[in-house]
């Protein structure tokens, strides 16, 4: 594993698990470069927060000068862009600050990466990296076959998806254009510890646990391909160490379900690790409620490139990943009992236009 890595959004859901497995796995030296708006948690690397090669600096990746500044001063053989605003229906509510973040934001990234990647010596240049991690919700919605691979088009749908679908755009021109060493991997839907309680599977656990009614949009019919989080940092380390430059890489869990499906199954396992009181299923607590605006039918990833090339293929099924999720929310109340005594007590985002 390469020894310096600069991770931006590090205190994410998804940047936490990388960088618990670059610095606790693999011993690279990481700094995580996070503006910790809401969902920016530094309890979520708390495991590795007293390990020396672990370093945090709070910065808004908007702030050319103060990334440009960590960057020289760090001196990364590798950096792994997770910095963006991620959730579907609060980029419904406001997509401003997915544009900010997400385009602009990745533009500041890629000068001050471009910047510093000239200034290093052959042999530097040569092992630098600009690893852009992004989403397949940039290829649109998919029909009951069929799967995204990457020769798929672009087909953006929602706010969240078009920033995304443009910043994989500037990555891609900024290879072709200044030559800079990139890697873009598109990923499906993540689950696992440390996840904000906004997103389907955190906030179905919770609700289930507090009685609540489970909302599902629509019919529940919705289809998505799950991949376990820890599975993602694998794969996001294996592709910044091997991946070829310029290339892009899918990330699946080769676990498609309904949401309907997804929410069934968490039912049944706080079912069977903290029954009700009432000893009824929290099955009767599943309400239907106003699709989504615009919500894509289904998504599903081919991995095989990324499995062929790299190596790499999920270690978790759905089953096995799913109850250690519960697991872990179950006994981590203090983690996601602060979440909701602060920034977010459950409540529905993205039912407004505009």
């Amino acid at each position: 594993m390469r020894r310096r890595v600069l991770v931006t959004g590090g205190a994410g859901f998804i940047g936490s698990a990388v960088v618990r497995h670059l610095v606790g796995d693999l011993g690279a030296d990481v700094l995580v470069l996070d503006k910790l708006t809401y969902a920016g948690n530094l309890a979520s690397l708390a495991p590795v927060v007293s390990d020396p090669r672990y370093r945090f600096l709070r910065a808004d990746i908007c702030d050319g000068s103060a990334v440009a500044a960590a960057i020289g001063e760090f001196q990364p053989d590798a950096i792994m862009h997770l910095a963006a605003e991620s959730h579907v229906d609060r980029s419904i509510d406001g997509p401003a600050a997915f544009i900010e973040t997400n385009v602009v934001g990745t533009f500041r990234m890629l000068e001050a990466a471009t910047a510093y990647w000239r200034g290093l010596d052959a042999a530097g240049q040569d092992r630098f990296r600009f690893h852009h991690i992004s989403t397949d919700e940039v290829f649109g919605a998919l029909g009951d076959e069929g799967k995204f691979d990457d020769s798929t088009a672009y087909d953006p749908r929602s706010p969240y998806s078009a920033s995304k679908a443009g910043s994989d755009h500037l990555v891609r021109a900024w290879h072709h254009t200044y030559g800079l060493p990139v890697l873009i991997t598109n990923c499906s839907n993540n689950y696992g510890p440390y996840h904000f309680p906004e997103k389907l599977i955190p906030l179905m656990i919770l609700k289930g646990l507090s009685g609540d009614r489970l909302p599902v949009y629509g019919d529940g019919s919705n289809v998505r391909d799950w991949l376990h989080v820890e599975d993602h940092a694998r794969a996001l380390a294996a592709v910044v160490e091997r991946g070829a430059p310029g290339a892009t890489y899918l990330i699946g869990g080769n676990a498609e379900r309904t949401n309907l499906q997804v929410v069934e199954a968490i039912c049944d396992l706080l079912d069977a690790n903290a029954p009700r009181d009432d000893g009824q299923s929290r099955r009767t607590q599943i309400g239907f409620v106003t699709d989504r605006p615009g919500h894509d039918y289904r998504y599903a990833i081919d991995a095989s490139r990324i499995r062929d090339e790299l190596g790499w293929t999920p270690q978790e099924s759905f089953g096995s990943g799913m109850a250690g999720t519960v697991r872990w929310y179950l006994h981590n109340r203090d983690w996601w009992e602060a979440i909701q005594a602060g920034t977010y007590q459950g409540e529905r985002l993205g039912v407004k236009i505009g």
